[in-house]
């Protein structure tokens, strides 16, 4: 072991030599560098190595690189890199590349050495370091997502891109998130395509060397994506998610348009489509002049919402509906009041006309769209206790939202938790904490309140909603 170590601090002198010749490290710092990582190489080759030793030896590393590039900036030299710096970096990729090898499973490791290749400008080696993750885990979308996007952002090259795309689709062939973001990264490649013609034509340069497809141009590579993705993920939402991406691009209008014509066609059926058609009324464009005053901005308003109602009356097979969904101007209205009372209508609505799941996907949708009212949370968390199985997973969810948004005033709501953890589905060794943190967030009053309530619940003179 001792002959290995020293055989790879040989390998150091030259770059130490440079550091001390052109002036960056003093005598006693290149001695002191040699102490410690003569100190770090014997852990790497110790009989049991853990991942830490690794770590820390990549980090000192990195921390002599960042030290170099201060000292350079400092005394204005910047010669001598091929010499000082890239050895320290080659040598860092070797210890990321015997670190991932030994934990392979470590997809955090594998990500900090992609890091480490961005920033130090080893853009090389980072399609071997994904290339090697991805043979590990290609499992995982999300890092197939990744090294895609890494091909086109940081090597400009959006045939590795797209060759990567594809791949991951073999794995993962109705993974929405991976369609939707081959989809975006053929329309970006376009938009691309489209400035460097653009400015080959301002500069009056000749384009007989540059291929400049019409079709490419125009966004086909993205239609033929999108039509891959909808052939096997049939859902208006995966659709509109796609739309709502072409949308971007300013040169995608017919693109659009036929995404649009298959939405009305194949998903007439579905209240989301109806939903986002009324939407898009609302947030049309206005004419400028009438905008410029008051007066014609508030007629804008009242004629989108006129033309939102006009496409919820010619959807949604559901006649009842049309009044309640009609009421967009509701749910969007400045009137708190209003606002929230239509919001608890609708999750009403669509429990008792489209099931529970609806119900759910309505609560997701409306949960962040404030104003809001204890009651639309409470509702839904009748909803759930209504099912045949309800999950204490869901309660527990609808409890950490609404309390949010009304934990500090309302002691109630604490106190109606702890019960539900005390019943059948819940775990009563999570109502210590609850009880500390309602302790912690309510105010005034309420704190007596609580306290007063939980004890009459602890001692059984206060009977359990269960």
């Amino acid at each position: 072991m001792a002959e290995v170590v020293q055989h790879r601090i040989e390998e150091r002198i030259p770059e130490l030599e440079q550091l001390e010749r052109v002036g960056l490290f003093t005598k006693k710092e290149v001695k002191s560098i040699v102490k410690r990582v003569t100190a770090l190489e014997y852990k790497l080759h110790r009989l049991i190595v853990n991942k830490e030793d690794f770590i820390a030896y990549i980090q000192y590393e990195i921390n002599v690189l960042e030290l170099i590039k201060k000292r350079r900036a400092h005394i204005h030299y910047q010669f001598k890199r091929e010499e000082i710096e890239f050895p320290i970096i080659h040598r860092i990729n070797s210890i990321f590349r015997r670190a991932t090898n030994k934990w392979k499973d470590d997809v955090q490791l594998w990500l900090s050495h992609v890091a480490f290749c961005k920033k130090w400008a080893t853009k090389g080696q980072i399609s071997k370091v994904f290339s090697a993750l991805l043979a590990v885990h290609p499992d995982k979308p999300a890092l197939w997502i990744m090294a895609a996007k890494s091909e086109l952002e940081d090597r400009n090259s959006s045939e590795s891109a797209r060759h990567l795309f594809l791949r991951a689709l073999r794995f993962h062939p109705n993974n929405k998130k991976v369609y939707q973001e081959y989809f975006r990264m053929e329309l970006l490649h376009c938009e691309k395509l489209r400035k460097q013609k653009q400015e080959l034509e301002k500069a009056d340069m000749d384009l007989g060397e540059y291929e400049f497809s019409p079709e490419i141009l125009s966004g086909k590579l993205a239609e033929v994506v999108y039509k891959d993705a909808t052939g096997k993920i049939k859902e208006a939402e995966f659709v509109i998610s796609l739309l709502n991406i072409a949308t971007i691009f300013d040169f995608t209008k017919d693109l659009q348009d036929s995404i649009l014509k298959d939405l009305q066609t194949n998903y007439k059926e579905d209240s989301l489509t109806w939903d986002f058609m009324a939407k898009r009324e609302l947030e049309a464009p206005g004419a400028g002049e009438e905008l410029r005053s008051a007066k014609g901005r508030a007629s804008d308003i009242n004629r989108r919402e006129e033309h939102c109602c006009q496409v919820y009356e010619e959807g949604n097979a559901l006649q009842t509906v049309c009044s309640l969904v009609c009421s967009q101007r509701g749910l969007l209205s400045a009137v708190a009041a209003v606002a929230m009372e239509m919001k608890e209508c609708y999750l009403d609505w669509s429990y008792s006309t489209r099931g529970y799941k609806k119900a759910r996907k309505t609560f997701t949708s409306l949960q962040n769209n404030r104003p809001l009212s204890k009651a639309f949370f409470t509702r839904m968390i009748e909803i759930e206790k209504e099912q045949e199985n309800p999950k204490m997973n869901n309660l527990r969810e609808y409890y950490e939202r609404v309390l949010e948004e009304f934990g500090t005033s309302d002691d109630d709501l604490w106190l109606q938790y702890i019960q539900e953890e005390l019943g059948p589905l819940g775990q009563p060794e999570n109502c210590g904490k609850i009880h500390w943190r309602a302790m912690k967030f309510l105010e005034g009053e309420s704190v007596e309140r609580f306290t007063s309530k939980y004890t009459l619940l602890q001692t059984g003179h206060l009977l359990r909603s269960n």
